[in-house]
């Protein structure tokens, strides 16, 4: 448990210092250029993955619970089968990812509303701020609907953070490496 739990502080620290630097260095919409296909851009994210969001007033607080229910049965689940056998380090690394990543989301929709005085605890907006725009061109009519608003497409666009990548890399490396153990 002590891996994990290292690997979850360290995710912690970098993904609450990144967003604190950009949220009050950076004005919201901000854009900075690092390279053609790497830009800072902070935005706000007030639901869950690609901005969707569970409607109503009560939406963004059922999604808080939720989020911290997942976190307390993967604390359970995981503490469990440390006491069962000993785990490689690849996996206790994987959890270590999922579990900072996600306590890191957790910490800015809970309470980054209040710190940052725009709104009331458990309705917070998650910092995001890293983009990859590989590149960006015209498709066929066929597949137009892919398209922005200015007509064109543009691979990877998401925004998003140091947390939502330690999960993803958690995530794909369970199922890469380990996904046998759970079966």
């Amino acid at each position: 448990m002590k891996k994990i739990f290292i690997i979850s502080g360290i995710v912690l620290l970098i993904d609450q210092a990144s967003k604190i630097l950009v949220k009050t260095n950076m004005y919201l919409g901000q854009e900075i250029y690092i390279f053609d296909w790497f830009r800072i851009f902070f935005i706000e994210n007030p639901g869950m993955a690609f901005g969707l969001a569970i409607p109503g007033i009560y939406g963004k607080l059922l999604l808080m619970i939720f989020r911290l229910c997942i976190v307390a049965y993967g604390l359970y689940y995981i503490r469990n089968l440390v006491k069962k056998s000993d785990l490689p380090n690849g996996l206790l690394m994987s959890f270590g990812l999922i579990l900072g990543g996600a306590i890191g989301n957790i910490i800015d929709g809970v309470f980054y509303g209040l710190i940052f005085g725009y709104d009331k605890l458990f309705y917070g907006r998650v910092v995001d701020m890293l983009s990859f725009p590989f590149f960006t061109t015209d498709l066929p009519n066929w597949l137009s609907f892919l398209e922005g608003s200015d007509g064109s497409f543009t691979f990877f666009a998401p925004i998003f953070n140091i947390a939502d990548s330690a999960i993803f890399i958690g995530l794909f490396s369970l199922l890469l490496f380990y996904r046998k153990r759970f079966q």
